[in-house]
């Protein structure tokens, strides 16, 4: 059986860095591979991951109506797929997770979901619960608050740098306006 992997940090710890470099490896050795990105990410240019160290490449994009199984069975019978990769993965809908571990469970496509586990109010987004709840494999991607700690929990910061406690679910931003803190930072709001 193939498995329903997710990986998970806050901000800025190298989610699509990992994700870019496990899919050119099957590539390299002439797998295809398939890559989907959320289209409400638009940072840099929409139907593209990105990585802030600087590589990109071009990808499928998702939104809370595509039927994800659907197009990668049919693209799996046009050329073998050998994994399919998604970055952005806390927008996945439970539906589409659910999509994503059924190609795994009939059809033996691996999927490697990366993505945040809660948002700037310290709640779980929609895909991460799922995947979460679902997933074959968990994944933990650490990166490091500014005292060294391990960072588990990220803020939202408006224009002028301050620590925002209220606001829709998902703005998207980089290090403009999130900033990851270990959960004693987090809960004090204290950047620094």
């Amino acid at each position: 059986m193939a498995k329903l992997y997710f990986s998970y940090s806050t901000m800025n710890a190298g989610k699509s860095t990992i994700l870019l470099q496990a899919s050119y490896n099957y590539r390299e050795r002439g797998m295809r591979t398939l890559l989907y990105t959320s289209s409400f990410d638009d940072r840099v240019k929409k139907g593209e991951i990105h990585s802030r160290i600087g590589i990109g490449q071009e990808a499928d994009t998702f939104n809370k109506n595509s039927d994800l199984y659907d197009e990668i069975i049919a693209a799996h019978k046009e050329k073998e797929v050998a994994c399919v990769f998604i970055d952005e993965a806390q927008f996945l809908s439970e539906t589409q997770v659910w999509q994503l571990a059924k190609l795994g469970d009939e059809h033996k496509i691996p999927v490697m979901c990366f993505g945040l586990r809660t948002d700037f109010q310290g709640k779980l987004f929609e895909g991460s619960k799922a995947l979460l709840a679902i997933a074959d494999t968990l994944r933990e991607i650490r990166t490091i608050c500014w005292c060294g700690s391990k960072a588990n929990m990220v803020v939202r910061l408006d224009g002028d740098g301050n620590v925002l406690d209220e606001g829709e679910q998902v703005v998207i931003g980089g290090e403009e306006k999130y900033v990851s803190l270990c959960r004693k930072h987090w809960r004090l709001k204290q950047l620094e």
